[in-house]
């Protein structure tokens, strides 16, 4: 006899019906599990949020006062005869994938994720289940990534020749977490590292926890003789801007998964791009549903129709849900970076 889904999906999320408990919801709910801090996994208006201890000041940062409680790794809680606990994501400082298990039976949230150590989140690892729900942002074999010491090499091998030049170098990704990376792996032999007011705010949220270079804030009274030969890291939301005028002569750089595709880096308006991204690639997520043992996927967003098909041609139960998240998305890489 068939049991019921241990989780479902609603117009809310992603429901346990047994413990009554939602994660990563997209509406207001009692009871919300956050896998981590981006604005489509971690909205305002739940009554009660758990999540990991690292990701309380992120959360708290952008929601403001809310009611939350956290938990560490591997910690098994029970709701209503339910067992869950969080484990590392890769995605970004504080990102958690949920376990959930129910009389023998296993499901795991992946949240996003990647399995490359950045050096900053906690390193991702596979947790076995019977059923996987996970993101495919980069669910195309196109989607191949470099190891990062090879695009921070290129990052500062650029800073450098702009700086022999006379340049500032502009460099952009997302405030929360994609900039903190930047951040950990610029080389600061070369150079001052200035920042835009929304990502120096996250990093003073995050700099407790992780051993990051100094950083100068961006304000009125910089001048462009100071930051010639520096390295500016902004939000993709500042290309273009007029806070951009004072650093002429200047290069601009993307940080984004997305700079794989030809043409991306034109559209961009971007002198350069390096792809960098922080979720799996399409090896990653093949090797990560494989390390799981997982007989069923369920894909919730990115290319899903493309990788959930690829995974039925090769012997998976997999199939799509529609959910609110977004994952690294195009159109943001030159919108709100803080939220995504």
């Amino acid at each position: 006899m068939n049991r019921p889904d241990l989780l479902i999906f609603n117009s809310k999320g992603i429901y346990c019906p047994k413990a009554q408990v939602y994660l990563d919801p997209w509406k207001p709910v009692k009871n919300a599990i956050i896998t981590h801090g981006h604005s489509d996994h971690a909205r305002a208006g739940h009554k009660n949020y758990l999540t990991h201890h690292s990701n309380i000041p992120i959360i708290k940062h952008r929601l403001g006062a809310i009611n939350v409680q956290g938990v560490n790794w591997n910690e098994s809680f029970q709701i209503n005869g339910v067992t869950f606990s969080l484990h590392p994501a890769g995605h970004i400082l504080g990102s958690s994938q949920v376990r959930v298990e129910y009389k023998g039976e296993v499901w795991v949230f992946t949240g996003d994720y990647k399995d490359e150590d950045d050096g900053v989140a906690v390193p991702y690892y596979p947790v076995k289940c019977h059923t996987m729900i996970t993101e495919c942002t980069f669910g195309l074999p196109t989607f191949k990534w470099k190891p990062q010491s090879k695009v921070f090499g290129e990052i500062n091998q650029w800073w450098e020749n702009n700086k022999k030049e006379g340049k500032t170098s502009v460099l952009f990704g997302y405030s929360l977490g994609k900039a903190q990376r930047i951040l950990k792996h610029l080389d600061s032999s070369i150079g001052k590292i200035y920042t835009h007011g929304a990502i120096e705010n996250m990093t003073e949220v995050i700099r407790p926890q992780l051993d990051l270079p100094e950083t100068q804030l961006v304000t009125r009274d910089t001048t462009g003789k100071e930051l010639l030969g520096n390295m500016v890291v902004a939000p993709p939301s500042a290309h273009g801007s007029p806070w951009m005028r004072k650093f002429v002569p200047f290069e601009t750089g993307t940080c984004s998964g997305w700079m794989a595709f030809r043409g991306a880096r034109a559209r961009r308006s971007t002198d350069k791009g390096f792809v960098l991204s922080d979720h799996c690639d399409w090896k990653g997520l093949l090797q990560s549903i494989k390390a799981s043992e997982t007989e069923r996927v369920i894909c919730t967003h990115g290319y899903t129709d493309i990788f959930s098909k690829y995974l039925r041609e090769v012997g998976y139960e997999a199939s799509v849900e529609n959910t609110g998240y977004e994952g690294e998305n195009e159109d943001s890489v030159n919108s709100d970076p803080s939220e995504n």
